[in-house]
């Protein structure tokens, strides 16, 4: 007879499993198969440019956020952890797979940044404690079942320092990703390689935090300096800087 649920952990590891062969994209098993995702950078994959954000950018040239700490969540090759590392910010990146993380290592070499690279999963302690000044997520969050949306926003408001603020970039409902609501995912459906959000359900999930700024991202030239697609949302929320509300 099997009776080992006795934490919140043990809950959000059971319904892990619910989402299998799925959940071998965000849990600790996840490093594999992202690895076979980053193996041929030849790929067409307009994020594995060496560029930017747009709206991470735009950010920092009207000053929303200016230099300090960052954590990258699910930095991938990089590309937004180097531009930060650039214009002076104090950079931690984290991400699953060990292909990513030695491809976001070369990036760095040729360009002399300095930018601590880690490997692992960053709700499992692979990601330094904070506090942070900025925590920047182009991808991560919409991979994840909307259990372990928990765990994401425990570790972005214990890491955030207070005023500190999360530049985020999902798919958008309507336009990329699956518009399955939440309790149907747990029927079956799967994740349908990601989740999408109306402006209404990142309000509300990150209702704890104050919004700045919330725009589908820009689409951007393959010339451009910088990365973007239409069918994300490009966020920016802040921690208050007294007790963070029960609800709101």
């Amino acid at each position: 007879m099997d009776r080992h649920i006795r934490s919140p952990e043990d809950v959000l590891r059971l319904l892990d499993d619910l989402f299998a062969p799925e959940a071998d994209r965000w849990t600790s098993r996840a490093g594999a198969w992202w690895d076979g995702f980053y193996e041929d950078r030849s790929k067409p994959v307009p994020f594995f440019a060496a560029k930017p954000d747009e709206s991470l950018a735009s950010y920092v040239e009207r000053g929303l956020i200016t230099p300090g700490r960052v954590l990258d969540l699910g930095c991938g090759p990089g590309r937004n952890a180097l531009h930060l590392a650039s214009l002076g910010f104090d950079v931690d990146a984290v991400d699953l797979s060990p292909e990513a993380i030695a491809w976001a290592h070369e990036r760095a070499r040729e360009a002399g940044a300095d930018i601590r690279f880690h490997c692992g999963d960053a709700f499992a302690g692979a990601a330094p404690d904070g506090p942070y000044d900025l925590i920047v997520d182009s991808g991560c969050f919409h991979h994840l079942p909307p259990h372990r949306r928990v765990s994401y926003l425990g570790l972005v408001e214990d890491a955030l320092a207070p005023g500190g603020s999360l530049a985020l970039c999902c798919f958008a409902a309507g336009s990329m990703g699956s518009d399955t609501p939440d309790t149907d995912l747990y029927r079956g459906t799967g994740l349908h390689g990601g989740l999408a959000y109306t402006p209404e359900s990142l309000r509300w999930i990150f209702s704890r935090l104050e919004e700045r700024e919330l725009r589908r991202m820009r689409d951007e030239p393959a010339g451009s300096p910088y990365f973007g697609e239409e069918f994300l949302w490009a966020a920016l929320f802040r921690k208050p800087h007294g007790p963070l509300p029960l609800s709101r």
